[in-house]
């Protein structure tokens, strides 16, 4: 958890270079975000993070949440989030009550953002994953975006005549967690606490990210680092 944050999805826009050229971004709000708790190998058996991210009514929360809250000398926050650590070391690096914001990202140049994908409801396994569907010559009947037979899938020599796991099939598509890794960092504005991100950030407008410092570089975004 040495850098990361919480943050919102506000939109796309573009962002001019100094030579004039421009490219879209994503415009994210990220933070400020106050330390809710510190948890230690030795009272929890890891350690980790914990951020609360915007601030709720208390009407809108629950005494749980507001005692909580009150503990780190805040008002009960809407979003809670736990960021992992390696050690008890990396962990005491926070202290809780304290706020973490933007610049806490300050020189990172990729980041990984990791948000819930758009709900696209139930879908076939054409657009689901691409399966190219049955031919639409002469005899093949009214169904050509059917995934074709399954059932090679439906014996397990013997033991039953369930589909196997991981079969491919028609179901619900997108809603789960998805991390876009290696995105490039266009312009951190840390007073105003809005990081700007080429790339394909994750979710719908003001969905809830987290962004983290790349763990995992793609070998042409770290060829470029090792340049610089």
């Amino acid at each position: 958890m040495a850098q990361a944050i919480i943050g919102r999805k506000i939109g796309m826009t573009r962002f001019f270079l100094e030579g004039g050229k421009n490219i879209p971004v994503t415009v994210i709000q990220a933070g400020p975000c106050i330390v809710t708790q510190i948890k230690t190998i030795a009272t929890d058996g890891y350690a980790a993070v914990q951020l609360g991210f915007e601030d709720v009514k208390p009407r809108n929360s629950t005494m749980a949440v507001i005692g909580h809250d009150i503990k780190a000398g805040t008002a009960p926050k809407r979003i809670h989030k736990e960021l992992r650590c390696k050690d008890d070391a990396e962990a005491g690096v926070f202290t809780v009550g304290a706020t973490v914001d933007a610049s806490i990202l300050a020189g990172v140049g990729y980041v990984d953002v990791v948000g819930i994908s758009k709900g696209k409801g139930f879908q076939g396994v054409m657009k689901k994953f691409g399966f190219k569907g049955l031919t639409a010559t002469h005899g093949t009947e009214r169904k050509h975006r059917s995934p074709g037979s399954i059932g090679s899938h439906g014996t397990d020599r013997g033991h039953g005549a369930k589909i196997k796991k991981g079969k491919r099939m028609a179901g619900q598509m997108g809603d789960d967690q998805v991390t876009a890794r290696s995105l490039d960092v266009v312009k951190i504005d840390a007073e105003n606490n809005v990081i700007l991100v080429k790339g394909a950030v994750p979710g719908a407008t003001n969905g809830i990210l987290v962004i983290r410092a790349a763990t995992r570089l793609y070998k042409r975004k770290a060829k470029k680092l090792v340049k610089a």
